[in-house]
């Protein structure tokens, strides 16, 4: 016990043990942070809490309100950001280039294919149920990837990108010609069947005053996968191998000489980035309904690249954006193509672009200009306006 004297002389006891003073951050100060893991939280201030929530009830809601092909849309959105949020782990954030993503979507869509599907005179199928094909399509090309991480890890720049390149011409023809997994170039084979915990989610189902079709189940179904994805990347990334992954990319020398394992670290970027590559693909099998060889070519994976460079490097949400803006942009351009004069339906007949090369044209050029202006895509914008509008009226 300690003694103190106020004002009218008397002695007052106090404790030895001196008062907690509760530490409050004002509500009109939201940034004010008073430790690390508040600072590095998902949602670090309500305003990103309220609009998360906000965004994931308006994409629950949308599909009741749309037209069937437009919820089609929405679900390649949602599986060409898983694909992107996986290219982004490697190519963003651990700073590897790859032209090969293409190949894993692939090996993915017929992962789920064989240990979903049904078996025919032509092709193989195991008939299995959702909840084993589904995290198998993840593990089988994270298994690949853990093969070739090593070669990969030992070249970088433009020697990688080459090696991922070669990867993905062998992936095309070991799908062109391994009919009994692939149905061959030209026929495909059907994808896995959508049954969950025996459940088949191909029917359609009400619930109340709503139909759910196998449009919107899919869609649905689609989302949740990207919700839980996209959490778990933004984990990764505030965690110590997300940390890993950029001081590998900003600097290997460097970080290999702050004691990063650089073989362990591009190793688990590569496993990373297939194991998301998969779940696109066996996803994607399923909204598209037909899976074909002739589709994991390099165009896909510019498509993936256009994701990234587009939406964003380095950022989950800009690898949503991206893919909103790779999946909508052909049917915008559809929509507006009798206003272009060079655009045509068929390209032969009038001599001019067909709406897929226009949009190859228009993928181009976006990632020359983003490259050179904006680094960090529609999300940088998108950063900029919003810092714009949160200092007006002063200015930098």
């Amino acid at each position: 016990m300690t003694s103190e004297l106020n004002l009218s002389g008397q002695v007052r006891r106090a404790s030895a043990t001196p008062a907690k003073v509760p530490v409050a951050v004002r509500r009109g100060r939201p940034k004010l942070y008073t430790s690390y893991d508040k600072d590095q939280a998902i949602w670090n201030t309500p305003a990103k809490a309220w609009w998360t929530i906000g965004l994931i009830i308006l994409a629950i809601l949308a599909p009741f309100f749309l037209t069937r092909d437009l919820t089609v849309l929405l679900s390649l959105t949602c599986v060409y950001a898983i694909g992107g949020i996986g290219l982004n782990l490697l190519t963003g954030y651990a700073g590897q280039v790859s032209l090969g993503h293409a190949f894993f979507v692939g090996l993915g869509a017929y992962t789920a294919a064989f240990f979903g599907g049904d078996a025919t005179t032509r092709v193989w199928g195991l008939g299995w149920d959702m909840a084993l094909w589904l995290p198998l399509s993840a593990i089988i090309p994270a298994i690949v990837g853990l093969l070739v991480a090593p070669f990969a890890a030992r070249v970088r720049g433009l020697y990688l990108a080459t090696l991922t390149l070669a990867l993905l011409m062998l992936g095309d023809h070991l799908f062109r010609e391994w009919r009994s997994l692939t149905g061959g170039s030209g026929v495909g084979r059907a994808p896995a069947n959508l049954t969950l915990f025996g459940v088949d989610l191909s029917q359609s189902y009400r619930i109340g005053g709503y139909v759910l079709t196998r449009q919107v189940t899919v869609y649905l179904l689609c989302l949740l996968v990207l919700i839980a994805f996209a959490v778990a990347a933004r984990n990764i990334v505030r965690s110590r191998y997300g940390r890993s992954f950029a001081a590998v990319r900003d600097r290997d020398i460097a970080a290999e000489v702050m004691g990063i394992p650089l073989q362990r670290t591009k190793t688990l970027a590569f496993v990373l980035s297939s194991g998301y590559a998969g779940v696109c693909g066996a996803l994607l099998s399923v909204v598209v309904g037909r899976i074909s060889a002739d589709r994991w070519n390099l165009m896909l994976s510019i498509d993936f690249l256009a994701v990234v460079l587009i939406g964003g490097m380095a950022t989950i949400s800009g690898s949503i954006i991206g893919a909103a803006f790779v999946v909508l942009l052909p049917r915008v351009i559809d929509e507006f193509s009798h206003l272009i004069p060079f655009l045509s339906a068929s390209g032969v007949t009038g001599g001019g672009l067909t709406v897929d090369e226009f949009k190859a044209i228009v993928f181009g050029l976006l990632i020359v200009v983003f490259i050179v202006a904006e680094p960090r895509g529609l999300f940088g914008i998108w950063l900029r306006v919003r810092n714009y509008f949160k200092a007006w009226p002063f200015s930098r």
